[in-house]
């Protein structure tokens, strides 16, 4: 069925061409807002090839799912005939239902090879976060605890902290040690593969049997064994999601060619048989090599000896932040956290990033006092809606829902961010894991040669220029009239 003729038949499954008043792309769907819902037939709309779901939950709106490109394909025709949209991503408007922003947004971005390449990544990692934000906030408690109750023969730690340190640590253990198994579970499930047998190839990146290997083939560094071209943990999620994508395109070869009743044995033993010996000798080795290459990087950026190449690379991190949020670019950045968390034993990119909602936080402060003197209840009660969320760290309303449609306070909102971005990185807070920011942040900001609570400490001041630098910038480039009508 061509694009056309889908159209035109879920046209007719919502009671006809006449009957619809927009219609708009979002990710996977066409959302149809109509003037009769009596007259949509949900059954019929089910029953289009192509169509692969129909969700509707309100009166006078329906939402046919399509899948995703060929949703705007639909949208786009359904402009020719002459149905407007009910939203665009060139066209948000402020104040909206920031969900509603968000995904246009995502519609009307172009793919190519290298945001295909970052989103994989985040899909794989996005499931992860909690583990990640539940092992990193116990980490950065106990180095908190570890620098409050220091030990020593005359003054010993107090049983009940032992306690909690020692649980803490599990929980630390448990998701940071197995990291790149959890890493190929997920990619097995993401490149269509069986997930155990994903999770299997990223756990032996980290087993020591790699390392015997390594020193029979004559690749170890008995000296520095962190050098060793390879070693238990070389290359380490970025190795697991290769070889897992390798793993996947072998196990759907030896599937195609093994009997039904075979399958369940030998294509799980011939899969990893077949995966592993390419995967130790050639895959750890290389993606060993590039990690080592993004660590010396943010070594001569982010970890300069230089304070003007660390507040400067600070500042360009926190305001470029957010335009890669937009953009689905950010994604990438996991694989190079990652990495960092895996040579250092934390985070050194991520909290001068972190500053970029707190620019958000000052910016939407400044259109709030705007839109009062301008008399602008509505808008001004989003952002007063959005903000609560924004300080804590959750910036999506916000962007999606003020500053990105008004377009100028978003690029004010990041020059400002910077300005904290410089300041955190200047001081060199670093963090023990990434996803938490704003002011729960705080809790994993313990890392870095200050100590932790001087780390905690900096980490707040640098939210605080941000706020102010956010606002100031905003201020100043935006009108009273400006915001008057939105």
């Amino acid at each position: 069925m061509t694009i056309q003729e889908l159209v035109q038949s879920i046209l007719t499954g919502v009671g006809g061409r006449n009957n619809v008043v927009t219609a708009t792309n979002c990710m996977t769907r066409l959302r149809i807002n109509v003037k009769d819902d009596g007259a949509i037939n949900e059954e019929a709309l089910k029953g289009i090839e192509g169509v692969m779901g129909v969700v509707h939950d309100r009166t006078g709106y329906i939402e046919v799912v399509v899948g995703p490109g060929k949703c705007r394909k639909c949208s786009d025709y359904c402009k020719e005939l002459g149905i407007p949209a009910a939203a665009d991503g060139a066209d948000m408007t402020a104040g909206g239902d920031w969900q509603a922003n968000k995904a246009a947004m995502k519609a009307g971005q172009k793919e190519n090879k290298i945001k295909s390449m970052l989103k994989t990544f985040g899909d794989i990692f996005v499931p992860l976060i909690p583990g990640v934000i539940a092992a990193g906030l116990c980490a950065g408690i106990n180095t908190l605890l570890g620098q409050l109750f220091p030990g020593s023969e005359t003054n010993p730690v107090p049983a009940a902290i032992v306690l909690i340190t020692a649980f803490l640590g599990l929980v630390n253990t448990a998701f940071m040690t197995y990291i790149p198994a959890w890493a190929g579970y997920r990619a097995a499930e993401k490149f269509g593969g069986t997930p155990v047998l994903g999770g299997m190839v990223g756990m032996i990146t980290t087993l020591g049997g790699i390392d015997t290997i390594s020193k029979v083939i004559g690749l170890y560094n008995e000296a520095q064994p962190l050098d060793a071209i390879l070693r238990a943990g070389r290359g380490g999620v970025l190795a697991a999601v290769i070889g897992v994508w390798f793993m996947c395109k072998i196990e759907k070869a030896v599937r195609s060619k093994m009997p039904d009743a075979l399958d369940i044995v030998f294509t799980p033993v011939i899969t990893l048989i077949v995966t592993l010996v390419p995967y130790v000798l050639i895959i750890m080795p290389i993606t060993g090599l590039i990690s080592t290459g993004l660590v010396n990087l943010v070594g001569l950026v982010a970890m300069s000896t230089n304070p003007v190449v660390r507040a400067v690379s600070g500042y360009l991190g926190a305001a470029l932040f957010l335009p890669m949020v937009a953009m689905g670019m950010h994604h990438g950045l996991v694989a190079l956290y990652t990495v960092q968390k895996d040579a250092f034993g934390c985070v050194y990119l991520y909290p001068a990033l972190a500053m970029a909602g707190g620019g958000q936080v000052g910016a939407a402060l400044a259109l709030y006092l705007k839109c009062k003197k301008a008399g602008n209840t509505r808008l001004k009660n989003v952002i007063a809606g959005a903000l609560p969320a924004g300080i804590l760290g959750v910036g999506e309303p916000l962007i999606y829902g003020v500053t990105l449609p008004l377009g100028k306070p978003f690029i004010t909102a990041g020059l400002g961010a910077g300005f904290g971005g410089a300041f955190v990185n200047l001081m060199q807070v670093a963090s023990t894991t990434w996803g938490p920011s704003g002011l729960l942040g705080c809790f994993v900001m313990t890392a870095g040669p200050s100590g932790a609570v001087m780390s905690v400490v900096y980490f707040v001041i640098g939210l605080v220029i941000s706020y102010i630098m956010g606002f100031i910038f905003t201020y100043l480039a935006t009108k009273p009239e400006e915001v008057a009508n939105i």
